[in-house]
């Protein structure tokens, strides 16, 4: 199964975040098969970079976004 989740950047207590489509069995930090955004939390106000075509074209072919992406999604439109 494809997910759209969040893989995590960034140094320790200063997180970034890429919006990437992975296998749900890989790792969090493990191999992508494509990037769809960005997730900055720690700038005021959190800055949010998301290709709404990518994201589209990857849930009609069937990959289930995370809860937190679903919400970010939401966000931006």
């Amino acid at each position: 199964m494809v997910k759209i989740r969040l893989q995590r950047a960034g140094k320790k207590k200063a997180p970034f975040y890429h919006i990437v489509v992975a296998d749900s069995r890989s790792p969090r930090d493990g191999k992508i098969i494509d990037q769809v955004g960005t997730y900055n939390p720690m700038v005021k106000p959190a800055e949010l970079k998301i290709d709404n075509e990518k994201i589209e074209k990857w849930i009609k072919s069937g990959a289930k976004p995370t809860e937190t992406v679903k919400h970010l999604i939401e966000k931006t439109k």
